[in-house]
């Protein structure tokens, strides 16, 4: 059981089942799930944000890291949430929101960002500037990237001692799936090699040390690396074990790491568990869970229509159609093929992009719509058997739109409790 990151190295050496959920979504939902779950099993509930959701700017949700915080700790207080168990965690914090800009001006305001971050109270920072700016190749070497990195760790470092806040742990590496998921099919994918792992971890080191930033590197708690898991619009790739077992290995010879497996959403639990075993105990997911939000609204879309003939039949997806129409900017570099095969992607990919959108006022309208044409009504079992088959939904939480909401995204969340050993 989780309890603090400095435990998770010597629980995999122990051979303890020992990690943690990272709760990667800025949904309101999401967050309210994953902040009950948590009251309910007395755990620490790790938050995540990225560069792109969340900077100085604002990001794609409006917010920057301190009005992030203030928002998870507006749900926690409503829910009764210990904030001593909340931790806020950045995720992919380097010059890639910028990455169009010369290097120097990229750079300056990635330094802003991660400062910001720390003085509003994140102490999981995951340092990533490998990727190239403008007139630099797309990928940059580990010494390029570390030597970035180290930039802008001394910029946390100095915002976690000017603010009072609690130095951070970090996170480095970069080897990672593709941000939200794969745009083609897949069937298998590499993990990353033992050496170039190894090679990471010490330039880092190196560069670290060569900075003044000892202190900072002695509080890297993991790195990011490929563990060969992914899934695309279409299918999932599950991770298969044998294939990572020379990289697992690797964390033999360097006791103070763990690695942090990105993309994990959609694995069973048994494929959970085994990353958890094999040293990947944080666990990141995102998509998958507004992906089960989607699905849990769908269905309530449809039951509405046969609730109510005046709500209409799938008025929620017809709004969500054309929001996205309207608005392509998040789906259509993404989504290929013909026209009715971008629209089952849409909706239904597990890429999951349709998440980009509920916070646009044309679907919270929706949405309340929904809401709304579902009061009053306890909704007949059968009706849930035939578009919510998958929710255990107790007769006191047919009448509540949002407890179905909830235990559809706690679904997910408990998968990653029974593998991180809760």
């Amino acid at each position: 059981m989780f309890t603090s990151f400095s435990q998770l190295a010597n629980a995999h050496r122990n051979g303890e089942n020992a990690g943690i959920t990272s709760v990667c979504s800025a949904h309101p939902l999401v967050v309210r799930a994953a902040l009950r779950r948590g009251k309910r099993h007395g755990q620490i509930v790790l938050i995540e944000a990225t560069c792109n959701q969340v900077n100085q700017y604002g990001g794609y949700t409006g917010m920057t890291p301190a009005d992030f915080v203030v928002f998870v700790e507006a749900i926690a207080r409503e829910e009764g949430f210990d904030r001593d168990r909340l931790i806020f965690g950045g995720d992919h914090l380097g010059p890639n929101p910028w990455r169009k800009l010369p290097a120097e001006e990229a750079l300056a305001k990635a330094e802003i960002m991660v400062a910001d971050y720390v003085s509003a109270g994140f102490t999981k920072i995951h340092l990533d500037a490998s990727m190239g700016c403008a007139g630099e190749p797309a990928a940059l070497d580990d010494t390029v990237t570390a030597q970035r990195a180290a930039r802008l760790a001394k910029a946390a470092e100095k915002a976690a001692v000017t603010s009072g806040f609690a130095l951070p742990s970090y996170i480095i590496g970069t080897e990672v799936p593709v941000p939200g998921g794969a745009d083609h099919a897949l069937t298998e994918v590499t993990p990353t090699s033992p050496d170039a792992a190894r090679q990471t971890i010490a330039v880092h080191r190196e560069r670290f040390a060569s900075e003044g930033l000892q202190d900072a590197f002695d509080r890297v708690i993991g790195i990011v690396v490929q563990p060969g898991v992914e899934f695309g619009n279409e299918n999932v790739v599950e991770y298969r074990p044998e294939q990572a077992v020379v990289l697992s290995q690797l964390l033999n010879s360097e006791p103070q790491f763990v690695f942090e497996a990105h993309s994990t959403d959609y694995q069973t639990v048994p494929a959970l568990a085994a990353l958890v075993r094999d040293g990947f105990p944080i666990l990141k997911v995102g998509p998958g869970l507004t992906f089960a939000l989607r699905e849990a609204l769908y269905g309530l879309d449809l039951i509405a229509g046969e609730l109510d003939p005046a709500y209409g039949m799938r008025s929620l997806a017809g709004t969500m159609e054309r929001l996205m129409l309207e608005k392509p900017d998040h789906w259509a570099s993404h989504y290929h093929g013909s026209d009715n095969d971008r629209h089952v992607q849409r909706h239904y990919s597990y890429s999951d992009r349709i998440r980009y959108y509920w916070t646009e006022p044309e679907a919270t309208e929706a949405v309340n719509k929904l809401t709304i044409a579902l009061s009053g009504h306890a909704i007949p079992e059968t009706l849930l058997r035939q578009f919510l088959p998958n929710l255990a939904i107790g007769p006191a939480d047919r009448n509540n739109p949002e407890a179905i909401l909830i235990a559809a995204i706690d679904q997910v969340l408990a998968d990653y409790s029974a593998a991180c050993g809760w």
